[in-house]
């Protein structure tokens, strides 16, 4: 075969026109197109470590958030139980003094203080309604970037709460019969 014959006499040609060409691909894809691809992944990943500190930094800022709303909201709690108890002991003070002045006027006073009581839970629902329909309006903006409108956010809170009425009345309704079932004397110190 004169194919077999002629490879001694072209090899070293081929071999040095293979060697060319491959250190030429090499010296290309190695000095120009490599250098761009590092540079291409570089800026990507430095982008993506960019973005995920912003994300800590976003969430870091919404859990300082979180832990003032709550904290505002647990000093609220306790000042609302601090007022609650030292109107207690008030009422039980001023109950006992006015048992001991005249039990023809314990029925009147009675019935002023449940009216205060009634106007002060009314007040206390409508503010909660209030507060509840604002925590509830940057809940969802914070949870879902959603910007929600105060009619629908105060709209939303008061259906929930007229869901819960009837059973809050209901349990107001069987205190109000224990209460009454009650001796006079028992109810006071």
């Amino acid at each position: 075969m004169p194919q077999i014959s002629q490879l001694s006499a072209v090899f070293a040609s081929q071999l040095f026109w293979l060697a060319l060409v491959f250190g030429l691909i090499f010296f290309g894809i190695g000095r120009g197109m490599l250098p761009k691809v590092r540079s291409t992944i570089g800026a990507r990943e430095s982008k993506i470590a960019d973005d995920l500190e912003k994300a800590r930094a976003a969430r870091a800022k919404a859990d300082e958030t979180e832990a003032a709303w709550r904290a505002r909201m647990d000093e609220a709690r306790v000042e609302a139980a601090r007022i609650a108890h030292e109107a207690k002991q008030e009422s039980a003070r001023n109950t006992e003094r006015r048992v001991n002045e005249a039990l023809v006027k314990i029925d009147a006073k009675v019935e002023s203080a449940r009216v205060r009581i009634w106007t002060s839970v009314q007040a206390a629902r409508a503010e909660m309604e209030v507060v509840a329909a604002e925590a509830a309006q940057q809940m969802v903006e914070q949870l879902t970037g959603m910007k929600i409108d105060k009619n629908d956010a105060a709209n939303a809170v008061t259906a929930e709460l007229r869901a819960l009425a009837p059973a809050m009345r209901r349990e107001h309704r069987a205190e109000d019969a224990a209460r009454a079932k009650q001796p006079l004397a028992s109810t006071v110190r």
